[in-house]
């Protein structure tokens, strides 16, 4: 379940607004302006996608209830508009999910293994779907959440863009009924690319996001820190390394030498991420939550302009994140908005 301030209420913010000092010199903390009311949070188990719509309503995707809802505008009711089960149009083992300007949504399962990407529309019904080459290989995992795969599903409402290293690129552009029209990004170089594919496909594993502005980004999740900028036809643009005292002793605690497995086997390597998730606010900057409880924000020459801190009833450490046109961030589990400052 949960923990929501009230409909309505402005938390109080630290002495300095957006900033506090902290061991790792100068950190933000953003406090939540309001929240989803308890009673309307109540009603998820697992919320994992929180995105507000042109029409002032807020959908919700609940991954472990395998369920979207509605959430009006007024923040007063909530209605379910996709249920589980493992046929068409409703969620069985759902992963990732992701809106389109237009209002309509995507979320990608998993039934009986196999990866499934579903299209609604603003309302619930299914306007299509297919499914991905291959079963699920859980190569990066996030507690139990599978990141590798269409675990890195997004949506810009034109095409659906999917982290898929086997295909030799960074990121695989899909049209909305399911054929595959652009791949970008070469794979990085790793020490495991001609006697370990499974680890080479993990150290690049990673979130490919769309930069309202144009073009792309992909951001990895593993290994050494980075992302990349490419144009919209997908030439690289810039690469730049994630680098900060938050990070180091996470780094410093990462493996570097990994067991052998035969030939085979069904075994597979488990790969930590760095990066837990990103997003792309409106004016081009690029905000990266990392798998400790900071998130890291780039402008969009991609530059470090900033370090910040969630802090609701807790520390949060953000699941997603998802950008209003009015300066808002809502981040998950919680369900909390927060002003993006800045």
């Amino acid at each position: 379940m949960c923990t929501a301030v009230g409909l309505g209420i402005t938390l109080p913010l630290a002495a300095a607004p957006w900033a506090q000092n902290s061991s790792s010199g100068r950190v933000e903390t953003l406090r939540p302006s309001s929240a989803l009311p308890p009673h309307v949070t109540g009603l998820f188990r697992e919320p994992a996608g929180f995105v507000a719509r042109n029409d002032g309503s807020f959908l919700v995707f609940d991954r472990r209830a395998h369920s979207v809802y509605r959430v009006s505008a007024d923040r007063a009711s909530a209605n379910q508009l996709v249920s589980i089960g493992h046929e068409s149009g409703r969620l069985i083992q759902p992963v990732a999910f992701a809106v389109g300007a237009d209002g309509t949504f995507v979320v990608a399962d998993a039934p009986f293994g196999r990866q499934r990407v579903q299209l609604f529309a603003g309302d619930g019904r299914q306007l299509g779907g297919w499914s991905l080459p291959g079963d699920v290989a859980e190569l990066v995992r996030l507690g139990g959440l599978v990141l590798n795969g269409v675990g890195s599903l997004q949506y810009d409402g034109d095409h659906v863009f999917v982290n898929e290293p086997e295909r030799g690129a960074l990121i695989t552009r899909y049209t909305i009924d399911g054929r595959a029209d652009l791949t970008v990004g070469r794979l990085r170089e790793t020490p495991y690319a001609s006697t370990d594919s499974a680890l080479h496909r993990a150290f690049n594993t990673g979130l490919p996001l769309v930069d309202p502005r144009g073009g792309y980004y992909f951001v990895f999740q593993t290994g050494e820190p980075r992302f990349r900028k490419y144009d919209a036809q997908g030439t690289l643009v810039f690469e730049r390394v994630i680098q900060g005292r938050e990070l180091d002793a996470l780094l410093a605690r990462q493996a570097t030498v990994w067991p052998g497995r035969q030939s085979g086997s069904n075994e597979v390597p488990a790969v930590p991420p760095i990066v837990r998730t990103a997003a792309v606010r409106p004016n081009g900057e690029l905000w990266i939550a990392l798998a400790v409880p900071f998130t890291y924000v780039f402008d969009a020459e991609g530059e470090k302009v900033r370090v910040v801190r969630f802090e609701a009833t807790g520390t949060l450490a953000p699941e997603s994140l998802s950008f209003t046109s009015d300066g808002h961030v809502l981040a998950t589990p919680g369900c909390y908005v927060f002003d993006a400052g800045g």
